[in-house]
């Protein structure tokens, strides 16, 4: 996880972004424990109240959950929402803005299937 790479997000935002791609990439697996805020903190060089604001990001989204004296762990089901999460995203960041300026000049949703489809087939990336 890298933190401080990103200047226009604060850092906080960055670690709960950080524990996200974490369990989706299966480093943490759900129900797995993750480090503690306070491991948190020293790895990165943070407050700790920095840490603790991006696990609460988590925490109210139900990525994580809190065992009293025990530590903070992956909710099962936590892949299944962030993909999710993803998924709306990416419609939000691409494909709205992809076809609303498909439409200004003119693209139509056959070529953009085309466009995609010779991309996709390319196999860049």
């Amino acid at each position: 996880m890298n933190i401080r790479d990103d200047i226009d997000k604060p850092i906080f935002v960055q670690i709960a972004e950080g524990i996200e791609e974490a369990i989706l990439s299966k480093t943490f697996a759900e129900e797995s424990q993750i480090p503690s805020i306070t491991e948190f903190s020293v790895m990165y060089k943070i407050n700790p109240a920095t840490a603790l604001k991006g696990i609460n990001i988590l925490v109210d989204n139900g990525i994580i959950y809190k065992k009293r004296g025990i530590g903070m762990f992956v909710c099962q089901g936590a892949v299944h929402k962030l993909k999710e999460k993803r998924k709306n995203q990416f419609f939000d960041n691409f494909i709205s803005n992809m076809v609303s300026e498909a439409k200004k000049i003119g693209i139509t949703k056959e070529d953009i299937i085309n466009m995609i489809k010779k991309e996709y087939d390319n196999g860049k990336n």
